[in-house]
């Protein structure tokens, strides 16, 4: 029960300051969870992440989720997934029953702007380390600009491809690439 009310806690915490998504999130995920308490790798962090993007839902829970259910099956997933959601949806919950009264005052949008700029730095931050890692050799380079042209240049084709169907893609290339690789080898 301890370590079920830890996962609570934590993600509680990291919930609290989750503005911006999952992506802005992942400098305090790896921080708190694999610095801090060692409860996953990197390479398992971006794994959570790139399964996260690819299932329903917002990713920075989808994220909670899948560390809760490592850490401690269905209980560990739904106290992290509880954890992760309590102060959100207390903010939501304050700030809809006050925004009409608040939203126009200097201020207020002082403080959003602020907000802005901030989790454009923790979500730059997040591409640089997911850089690091991802990109490691010509094949990931070359999967990545194909992913990036197709993604930046979505609005001109005649069909949007879905990021979930580009995210499927991209693996299974790399399952196909590397494995004729590994088999010629």
């Amino acid at each position: 029960m301890k370590e079920l009310f830890e996962l609570y806690l934590t993600f509680l915490k990291i919930g609290a300051v989750n503005f911006g998504g999952g992506y802005a999130m992942l400098p305090l995920l790896e921080e708190e969870l694999n610095k801090k308490r060692g409860w996953v790798t990197t390479d398992e962090l971006m794994d959570y992440f790139a399964i996260g993007q690819c299932t329903p839902g917002i990713i920075a829970l989808n994220v909670s989720t899948f560390i809760g259910n490592k850490r401690h099956g269905v209980a560990g997933a739904a106290a992290a997934t509880l954890g992760f959601l309590t102060c959100p949806i207390i903010i939501i919950i304050v700030i809809a029953a006050f925004l009409t009264n608040f939203a126009d005052i200097p201020l207020v949008q002082n403080a959003f702007a602020g907000i802005r700029v901030c989790v454009c730095v923790l979500i730059l931050e997040a591409v640089l380390r997911l850089w690091k890692k991802a990109i490691v050799d010509r094949l990931a380079f070359v999967i990545y600009i194909i992913v990036f042209i197709l993604m930046a240049f979505s609005g001109l084709l005649p069909v949007k491809v879905p990021a979930a169907v580009l995210v499927i893609a991209a693996g299974v290339a790399g399952i196909l690439i590397r494995g004729h690789k590994e088999a010629v080898s």
